[in-house]
This record gives structure tokens, sequence and C-alpha cells, in this order.
């Protein structure tokens, strides 16, 4: 049987009379269910490929409707197969709840209010009135997965998984392992990429087991998403690496060899700003002229338990002395710092005077550099590599440049200096690598 022609293969070309007179026609059962019909308001990108697929792999920017995609995609095996087991599998089982089940895109708000399933959240299940069932599992609790079979799956996020103790792998291989009702079984997974163990692995089936992939950017959804989340998303990730992974979809390689990856910088994002933090730290890295590169501004705290969090990057340029003196002396305020650290191993006593001239009563200390920026870079990495720090945000510039210096000394970009790095190493440094004063036993 041929598939039946979609209404905008045949409405584009109706003029609106025509279209009028056929809303006219319409019963009122067909008028309700309209505005539900998938097929007309989706791309065909969020459409399920054709052919036999065990596993079709989204991988998109943000906001490209990949939650959409798979609600609809789940609405869609349940209506058609009403001895459907289908697994709803997220980073944990709270975005599962609140993104893939009760979210703005999710299944519910998805579902027309007459054919609705049951949620129902203390046993984890989503039931259809045809008898087709969900159920929620978290890939935190990989043996959750052992045991239970399905023939359908959503996997959202996949690469947001946690990967401590493998436990992104062993959830996946458990979920294959159960997967093993009905005739035609298969997974939808959708995520924005990132360079994780369990990602990687699944683009390589790509080549090997037959993988559908489906790529996609966040301005494929521009005509749904607000002006001011395009522009706010243009002007924290534009011109960045990080902006191709988190608008353009595409998966970011790390450089061999350098101290930060990707993939460490994401284990280290904080979930929310820690409060009570016990001092606040600014540093900069004062460019050479105002024609060239940036002042790297970076403000750092030292929480109550001793670890560091990167609470902005407030970079500037490129920038005369005044404006980016007073952009120091801004973030200054605003985070209410205790010290600036500003290196001064070009413009010596002028640095000095210029963040004075912006703010008399800055909370100055100057740094001279004796090392590379990469060799300075390297205990600050290790802190890490340890979880002794956390960024809370995403900054995109700035974990670019990160991502360029490297081991042993050198940058391979981007820019022809790492001058927001080395501001937050700078920083850093003040906050958890400075010499501690001992108690000493003076003889008398």
């Amino acid at each position: 049987m041929g598939q039946e022609p979609e209404p905008s293969d045949w409405m584009d070309a109706m003029t609106a009379a025509d279209k009028r007179a056929l809303a006219r026609k319409l019963t009122a059962a067909e008028r309700d269910e309209w505005p539900y019909h998938w097929r007309k308001q989706g791309r065909e990108s969020q459409f399920a490929p054709p052919g036999d697929w065990q596993t079709w792999l989204v991988m998109a920017g943000r906001g490209f409707g990949k939650t959409r995609a798979g609600a609809e995609w789940v609405l869609e095996v349940a209506d058609r197969d009403p001895t459907a087991r289908i697994a709803l599998v997220g980073a944990s089982l709270g975005e599962v709840r609140s993104v893939m089940v009760e979210g703005e895109s999710g299944i519910l708000a998805c579902s027309p209010p007459w054919r609705a399933p049951e949620y129902q959240s203390s046993l984890r299940t989503v039931t259809w009135p045809n008898g087709a069932i969900a159920t929620l599992y978290s890939a935190a609790e990989p043996e959750s997965l052992r045991g239970p079979q399905h023939s359908h799956a959503w996997c959202d996020e996949v690469a947001k998984w946690s990967n401590s103790h493998e436990r992104a792998t062993r959830s996946w291989d458990n979920l294959l392992l159960g997967l093993r009702l009905g005739k035609d079984q298969r997974i939808m997974a959708t995520t924005t990429p990132r360079a994780v163990p369990l990602l990687r692995r699944l683009l390589d089936e790509k080549r090997t087991q037959g993988l559908v992939l489906t790529r996609g950017a966040t301005r494929d959804n521009a005509a749904n998403l607000p002006t001011k989340f395009l522009a706010a998303m243009d002007a924290e990730f534009g011109n960045s690496a990080l902006g191709l992974q988190e608008l353009d979809g595409i998966l970011l390689e790390d450089i061999d060899g350098a101290l930060w990856s990707r993939s460490l910088l994401d284990r280290c994002r904080a979930s929310s700003a820690p409060q009570g933090n016990r001092r606040v730290v600014i540093g900069v890295d004062p460019p050479a002229s105002s024609k060239g590169d940036e002042c790297g501004i970076v403000a750092c705290a030292l929480d109550k338990n001793g670890n560091g969090l990167v609470l902005a990057d407030c970079s500037i340029g490129p920038a005369s002395p005044e404006q980016w003196a007073r952009a120091v002396a801004e973030a200054a305020s605003v985070w209410d710092a205790d010290r600036v650290v500003a290196e001064a191993n070009q413009g010596g006593d002028m640095v000095a005077s210029v963040l004075r001239a912006a703010d008399v009563s800055l909370p100055l200390k100057l740094v001279h550099a004796s090392r590379g920026k990469a060799a300075r870079a390297e205990p600050v990495a290790a802190l890490y590599e340890a979880g002794r720090v956390k960024h809370a945000g995403m900054f995109a510039k700035l974990e670019d440049q990160l991502c360029g210096l490297m081991a042993g000394g050198g940058y391979e970009g981007p820019g022809r200096s790492p001058d927001r790095a080395d501001a937050l190493v700078w920083a850093l440094t003040e906050l958890m690598l400075g010499k501690a004063k001992r108690p000493r036993v003076r003889q008398v």
C-alpha cells in the first residue's frame, strides 16, 4: 500500500478561498484532530526515516525540535501497535518526567486530549487506551534496565547520560538485551552532540550496522523559536567552536594532547550555583594593545568545601585601557570580589594605574608570569581532572581556549592568544594553588 499524500503536499498549492471551503467541509471531529496532525506540522527531518533500521539517531543543535520528534514518534508507535512496550530513558528519572513525558513538547502535550494516555507517576508508566505501555527509566541506574523487555525505546540526550562507572554504555547494553518483544524492534535516540564514549560508539555503528543518522541545526526550527532566543544563542555561542556543537549539532573532536577536553568540561558542569562562597577573585589578562587581543576577565569563586567555581566570563575586546579597566571594575562590583589578580608582565605599573583610575578601591594584586601560559595552566587542569572545579554555565569562547592549551606548552587556537583561559588560570591559582600559611614554632 502506498503512503497517503500528506496535507502539505497538496494544500501548499491551494488558494486561501479553497482552504476555507475545505475547512467548512470538515466534521467537528476532523477539525478537532487538525491541530494534532503531526505530519502537517513537522519538518521532514523530524519524521522517522523509511527502511529497515533498528536505531534512529537524531543529533542536532538546541531548539531543533528533538523532543517533539521523539514524543511524536512514540505516539505513532503506540497508536499503530497496541502491544507496544516502550522504554523511555533519560539521564535521570526527573528529566524523563519533566521533559519526555510532562514537558511542553513531551508525550502528554502532544497527545489529543480524547486519546491521551494515562500517566501514573508512582508506577513510572504511561498507558494508552488501546493497551500500549511506556515505562520510564533512568540511565543513571543501568540495573533497572536489566530484565524488563521492550519492543521500542526512546532515549533522550544520550550524550548527557552519566559516564561514571560506564553507566551510559551499561544502560544502553541492558536496553538492547531487553529489546526482544514484537516483530520490529526499534530505538530512537535524540541528543545534542558531545564527545562521549556512547555517542562515538553509536556513530561507529552507523558505518558497521546501518544506524540511521539525522543531523540538524537550531536555525532549522527558526519559525517556531522566539527571536530573542535565537539572538541570545548567537550572542553566547556565535563564532565559537562550542557553537558548532550546541547550535549546529556538529560533534567536536578534541585536540590530541590538550590539557582540557570537551568531555572533561561537560563533566565539570555545575547543576546549580553553590551558595556561601568563601572568596571571589577576578582574574585579568590585560591586552598588549587596544588593537588586537582581548582582555581576559574571568570571575571565579572558592566555595565552603574548598572547591572552585567559574562564575562568569566578562572578557572584552579589542578595547582601550579605559574600557577594559571599567569592565574589570564592573565585574569586581557585580561579583563582590575579594581580590582582582592581574598579570603585569606587559605594562607593569601602567596596568595598576589604569585599574586604579577605574576604581581606586579595587582590591588589586599584580602577578608576573615566569612560565608560559600552558605551563601555568597544567596544575589548574589537574584540579579539573580531580573534580575540584565546576563551571556555573557554558562559557563558549573561554572553553574553546581551554581546549586549545597543550600539555608541555603551546596553544592551538582559536585566536592568537588564550587571554580568557589565562585569566581563569590566574583566578583559580590565587584561590586554590596559592601558598597557604602554616603555623610555625618560633624559638624565643
